[in-house]
């Protein structure tokens, strides 16, 4: 295993990391960086728990190898608001009651967002396939539906 070091942008700040190029992002944000709202579900690609944002696309960082990201422009959940300044999804989120226990809910967010940036006025359909390669074992998804379309109404994508 060789390690070198990799630059990236991470949620607007510019990074350097240390590590294997194959080594997943989500290991090296997890794990390198202390980024820990992107969750590891299936580790396959499969569950969609850790999508982050690669230049503004909606990619699982399970799969994605360190090498993909260098010089490139990277969004995590801890991105897209602050405590004190939510994101408008994170708000709809909150009063739509869209998350349940809540391990799914970072990378739908991050997907999302990604739609709005995309598509500031998505229809439901257009949202359903956004989300479509998440999985929310809480069945919350109806709710979360509503909160990207609350989200789009308030110009969550402008």
């Amino acid at each position: 295993m060789a390690l070198r070091t990799v630059k990236l942008t991470i949620n607007g700040r510019l990074s350097s990391v240390e590590a294997d190029d194959s080594t997943p992002l989500v290991y090296v944000l997890r794990d390198e960086l202390g980024l820990k709202g992107t969750r590891l579900g299936c580790g396959q690609s499969q569950c969609g728990a850790c999508h982050v944002m690669l230049d503004g696309v909606s990619v699982p960082a399970c799969d994605t190898p360190l090498w993909a990201v260098e010089n490139k422009v990277v969004v995590t959940i801890e991105g897209l608001g602050q405590p004190d300044a939510l994101h408008a999804l994170q708000q709809a989120f909150i009063d739509e009651q869209a998350a349940q226990c809540g391990y799914c809910v970072s990378g739908i967010l991050v997907s999302a967002a990604a739609l709005l940036a995309k598509r500031p006025q998505p229809s439901e359909a257009q949202i359903r396939d956004a989300l479509d390669p998440h999985l929310c074992r809480c069945g919350a998804h109806n709710r979360m539906v509503r909160a990207v379309l609350k989200a789009a109404a308030a110009g969550a994508g402008t």
